[in-house]
């Protein structure tokens, strides 16, 4: 349904909207020269509506539509006050010669800017170039990522068990052994299309980017690792491999939330939506053409917020058909509705344009 539009003023230059899970409903938020006007995704969670009254706070997700070094850092600044440490920048660094994944360039300032920082990263559950630590190495040089030190966390087998409490399907996760060994972790995201989850936001990144490879990976994914791991040659974009749907959404929603309770205040998101192909940066160049426009970057410490919000801006452009079609047929909203009622965050935000 749609609900009455206004114009929320919070101050000169920056606009806020409150948006919120529900059924369709539409906003406006006036910012200077521009128009932020969202669609919620359809999904099951908060009761509240975009333009309506709520009770409880709203977590906060900055936006800009400008996608670089300066604006990224600026993001960042902004939801950076208990990052501390050594601190892990988790980046999905894709298969060689990905043809979408983020600007090289553009993260290198970035890090730059992250003291005691460095790339952190798991080996894959599929067997392809970043299945054994050599390889996944070996792709890293290819796509550029070694301006700085790149820990493979779960390099030689290596992985630590994290509680999942109140799971829905998992008690415990296997993530990369190296994880224990940071104090914080920016959560540095292409937001995309998912040949199984639907959509890869901050969720995808760390639920199934920080499980070790071939432990944690394949109990996200449901496989049984006792009677063999999944066929070298799986077809990861024929949805007859994706069984598990709402199940699958869950499974990584209980190994998020083993992530943001280890580390606490002490994790925070960033999402990149720029080349949004409908595939993951795991399909390397065989990853579809983008046939949606950028759209921009969102920080948030809440990551049911950001991706909740993602996936608005997602609702509400007129040139993600393709998109929206790869996360329903997927039931990749699920993923959303999971993180509400494992509580690991606001489904309630106020988007704070940044120029």
């Amino acid at each position: 349904m749609d609900i009455n539009r206004r114009d929320l003023f919070k101050m000169a230059g920056v606009a806020a909207l409150t948006a919120a899970v529900g059924q369709f409903n539409v906003a406006e938020a006036a910012h200077a020269k521009k128009i932020i006007k969202l669609n919620a995704a359809p999904v099951v969670g908060s009761k509240n509506v975009t333009g309506t009254k709520f009770s409880g706070t709203a977590a906060k997700v900055y936006f800009t539509d400008k996608i670089d070094a300066p604006h990224l850092i600026k993001l960042y600044n902004k939801i950076n006050g208990e990052i501390f440490g050594k601190v892990g920048l988790k980046l999905h660094t894709g298969e060689p010669h990905g043809p979408n994944i983020l600007p090289r360039e553009m993260i290198r300032a970035f890090q730059a800017q992250v003291p005691n920082s460095n790339i952190i990263e798991t080996n894959t559950l599929y067997v392809a170039k970043r299945y054994t630590t050599e390889d996944h190495r070996a792709a890293i040089a290819t796509n550029g990522w070694n301006f700085c030190d790149v820990d493979i966390m779960d390099e030689d087998e290596n992985y630590v068990n994290f509680p999942v409490n109140g799971g829905f399907h998992l008690n415990e996760v296997a993530m990369g052994g190296h994880l224990v060994n940071y104090d914080s972790v920016v959560v540095l995201t292409h937001f995309k299309g998912h040949a199984m989850g639907g959509f890869g936001g901050s969720l995808k990144n760390i639920a199934i980017g920080m499980a070790s490879g071939h432990v944690g990976k394949a109990q996200v994914h449901g496989y049984d690792t006792a009677k063999g791991m999944p066929p070298v040659n799986v077809n990861w974009l024929d949805e007859s491999v994706v069984p598990l749907k709402e199940e699958f959404m869950e499974r990584m929603a209980d190994s998020g939330k083993a992530t943001c309770d280890h580390f606490g205040k002490r994790i925070v998101f960033l999402n990149v939506m720029r080349r949004m192909s409908v595939d993951c940066d795991c399909a390397g160049t065989r990853a579809a053409e983008p046939t949606c426009a950028d759209i921009g970057i969102l920080a948030s410490t809440d990551i049911l917020a950001i991706d909740q919000a993602c996936c608005d801006f997602v609702w509400t452009a007129t040139d993600t058909k393709d998109l929206r079609e790869r996360i329903e047929s997927r039931h990749g909203l699920r993923q959303l509705s999971a993180m509400a009622e494992h509580k690991m965050g606001n489904p309630q935000y106020e988007l704070i344009q940044v120029d």
